[in-house]
């Protein structure tokens, strides 16, 4: 079977060496793609000249996330890839992960996607994130879910380390261009669990993610309140009218809210946030129909 790992880079030089000499170094072969989003920095440069089995696409510009992992997964499956493995550039992996997950996904064939679990850059404690949507707080959460579990289901795992099947994309196709930064994850696992496939993780092996928890700024809430607005209108498990309830009115309640706590700027921007969803209502309709079909979508 063969396994492709897709990276998107933009400036990737300070995690290059931990990245990719990870994928070298993993006990079960890979191959692998950078789709470069047009890095100011010697990405490129680096890549060609350390790493020379991989092989880079320039895209030249920023395409975002979910676009840029499109053209690597379809280069992939123009390679005869049977999985595919998204890897972010600030992430590494352990020597056995690869290997683990390709047990895993044939042992348990209801999974769409499967992961490692997710550790700090220093590897001394879970990423934050990860212990937030996992449920475990500490060694003692962790310890039992090594003892008691080859593989644990989630609703959600950020798209740090996807391990995804051919027969995945061939059924939920690739991420939404409704989303180009932020916000892909949540929605391709809601179409994921549309089309009766599930998420889990394996507690035996892991991904490192070099990222730190930092204190939320004002323009960090309102993005991932956009986000978070924007995916439950596109979520394929409602209904329309329940994803309009969900997605738009809801952001006219939470202006209200803000109204009524004095807090002007943030009702407005929620306003502002109901009016620019309810301008994309046309587009939200039509890749809401199309991602319901079982098919190479964005691919």
């Amino acid at each position: 079977m063969k396994v492709s790992v897709i990276i998107v880079s933009y400036n990737f030089e300070k995690w290059i060496d931990r990245c990719l000499g990870s994928l070298r170094r993993s006990t079960y072969p890979v191959s692998v793609i950078v789709v470069d989003n047009g890095s100011k920095d010697k990405t490129t440069q680096i890549i060609e000249k350390n790493y020379p089995e991989v092989h880079l696409i320039k895209t030249g510009t920023n395409l975002g996330f979910g676009k840029a992992n499109n053209i690597g997964i379809r280069c992939a499956m123009e390679q005869g890839a049977d999985y595919f493995f998204l890897l972010n550039q600030d992430a590494w992996i352990s020597e056995k992960t690869v290997k683990t997950l390709l047990t895993l996904f044939e042992e348990h064939p209801k999974y769409g996607i499967l992961s490692p679990t997710h550790l700090n850059g220093k590897g001394d404690k879970l990423d934050f994130g990860f212990s937030t949507y996992s449920g475990m707080n500490g060694k003692e959460d962790f310890t039992n879910m090594q003892n008691n579990h080859e593989v644990v289901t989630l609703k959600f795992i950020n798209a740090a380390f996807w391990m995804i099947s051919l027969q995945t994309i061939k059924k939920v196709g690739g991420f939404s261009p409704l989303f180009y930064h932020y916000g892909e994850d949540i929605d391709y696992i809601n179409r994921l669990h549309y089309h009766g496939l599930q998420l889990g993780y394996s507690p035996h092996v892991f991904g490192y993610h070099d990222r730190e928890s930092r204190e939320v700024t004002r323009a960090d809430f309102l993005r991932s309140e956009r986000v978070f607005h924007l995916s439950e209108y596109a979520n394929i498990n409602y209904t329309f009218s329940q994803a309009f309830g969900y997605g738009v009115l809801a952001t006219v309640k939470k202006a209200m809210q803000a109204l009524f706590k004095g807090k002007i700027a943030n009702s407005f921007a929620f306003i502002n946030m109901g009016f620019k969803l309810l301008c994309n209502t046309t587009q939200v309709r039509h890749i809401r129909t199309k991602n319901k079909k079982e098919a190479l979508n964005y691919i």
